[in-house]
């Protein structure tokens, strides 16, 4: 695997990235992305180039942002690609369809994932981030995140598999989970159900009366809480954070305009 010099080991520690090494786990990476010839890609964190090589093996361009000037100068220089020596949080998203992808430092996961959702027109992200995260995220423990249920009917959140540490130089205490969040075609709910709906969600995670049912029941009919919760077999007791997404949806349109 290849070696990294002592400057550029302390830039990724200031940075917070583990480079990706492993060719296998690269592939695997860009493969996950699910890149056509016609994609414009904005790469997070290009490292010493290994995935926006194999990006380029996919995608129509790359656009590659590496915020270590030394890093970001040994990129090569190749047809359809270009290199932003730059912050990839600062950056303005694309006027055109484009998907995001990249072995992303952990400590700006959550900033990240934000961007991407903020992005008006991103079709897909595909990022390397620490696995309990990405498991947290696709509801891979049996529990659903906030985050996730406010953005289910318009963004799919999957775990596309599994990196093992020691496929990064240097190593990290923990394993890699490549999350895929994929803009949906066709949403599962309006453009105008979108403020109300992550109210409405909201507040079922306030916790307010102990339960998502008892919580429902302070602003909505007790009646039809119960009602909705009987049609979805819900117990009055369930935690919320193991609603499915699709019962969050359900709940909403008997409940969330009433």
């Amino acid at each position: 695997m290849a070696t990294i010099r002592p400057a550029h080991a302390r830039a990724r520690r200031v940075y917070g990235q583990n480079l990706l090494t492993d060719p296998a786990a690269v592939r695997r990476l860009a493969t996950a992305a699910g890149l056509t010839r016609t994609d414009l890609v904005l790469e997070v964190g290009a490292g010493r180039g290994s995935l926006t090589a194999e990006l380029l093996r996919h995608a129509r361009r790359v656009v590659a942002y590496e915020v270590d000037p030394d890093l970001a100068a040994a990129l090569p220089d190749r047809p359809r690609l270009t290199v932003r020596v730059a912050d990839f949080l600062a950056a303005e998203p694309p006027g055109e369809p484009f998907a995001v992808a990249g072995n992303i430092p952990y400590a700006l996961t959550s900033a990240v994932v934000d961007w991407c959702l903020r992005a008006p027109r991103l079709t897909a992200a595909t990022l390397l981030t620490q696995l309990e995260y990405a498991r947290k995220r696709t509801g891979d423990y049996g529990r659903w995140s906030r985050l996730t249920i406010e953005t289910w009917p318009w963004y799919d959140w999957r775990l596309a598999g599994r990196i093992p540490r020691a496929a990064f130089r240097p190593v990290p205490r923990v394993d890699g989970g490549i999350l895929r969040l994929a803009r949906r075609p066709v949403p599962l709910a309006p453009a105008s159900a979108h403020v109300p709906y992550r109210r409405f969600v909201s507040w079922g995670f306030s916790g307010i009366g102990g339960s998502l049912h008892a919580t429902l029941a302070r602003r909505h009919d007790p009646r039809r809480v119960a009602g909705a919760f009987r049609a979805l077999r819900l117990a009055p007791d369930t935690p919320v954070g193991l609603v499915w997404p699709e019962q969050w949806l359900t709940l909403f349109r008997l409940l969330g305009r009433a």
